[in-house]
């Protein structure tokens, strides 16, 4: 299972922890209009053939977001299935950023 993470909650966060593990898994274009800072880029449809990638962050936390959150509960699925953990998903994706 995973949690929901609220924007106005992860912009607090932001400001006061300098190590969290942004995970996007929108298309590199929309990656490039508007990021968070420090994000990884993997896109949704590429996620389970790149996991690997991610198993340096295996059992720490993990805000997964996209443009406005259905994506990214996607991926939280996906990664749960491949033993990942703590997972948040960025309820409303970047829209309500």
């Amino acid at each position: 299972m995973f949690k929901s993470i609220y924007a106005q909650e992860l912009k607090q966060r932001m400001l006061s922890e300098k190590n969290l593990i942004l995970l996007d898994v929108r298309q590199e274009y929309e990656h490039q209009e508007f990021c968070l800072p420090g994000s990884i880029l993997i896109p949704l449809d590429q996620l389970a053939e790149r996991i690997a990638e991610l198993d340096e962050y295996r059992g720490q936390e993990l805000i997964v977001y996209c443009k406005a959150g259905v994506r990214s509960a996607y991926a939280c699925q996906i990664l749960l299935a491949h033993q990942f953990t703590n997972l948040y998903n960025l309820a409303d994706g970047i829209w309500a950023w």
